[in-house]
């Protein structure tokens, strides 16, 4: 069994910063890719940044410049650095990760969503 916790949501001003985690546990052999989505009221679900396994980081166009994604492999944990964030960026934020469980099974997980609002 997989889990995907979150933490780190909450409410802040434009302009302000907030620094969101994801820790995975149980029965990992390696975690294998990292992924930040976020979903809008009312839209779908976007991806935002990933860290796949080759380590590089993508970042969609809107957060470019603002948002950093960083992994700590040790911990199995993943982080989003969110600064000048704007009223857009208020969302559920998720994260997503590729696993090789201890039985060779590969599959995606998600965490349960962090709600990140920005006030103007």
């Amino acid at each position: 069994q997989v889990q995907l916790v979150e933490s780190g949501g909450g409410l802040v001003q434009a302009g302000g910063s907030l620094r969101l985690s994801c820790a995975a546990s149980g029965s990992i052999r390696r975690v294998i890719s990292w992924g930040w989505y976020r979903q809008p009221p009312g839209k779908q679900r976007e991806l935002v940044a990933s860290s796949p396994q080759d380590g590089s980081t993508n970042y969609a166009d809107s957060v470019k410049g603002r948002f950093t994604i960083s992994r700590d492999n040790a911990k199995n944990t993943i982080y989003l650095q969110m600064n000048s964030l704007k009223p857009e960026d208020t969302a559920v934020y998720y994260c997503k990760s590729g696993i090789l469980s201890s039985s060779g099974a590969y599959l995606d997980y998600w965490g349960q969503g962090t709600q990140v609002t920005v006030s103007s």
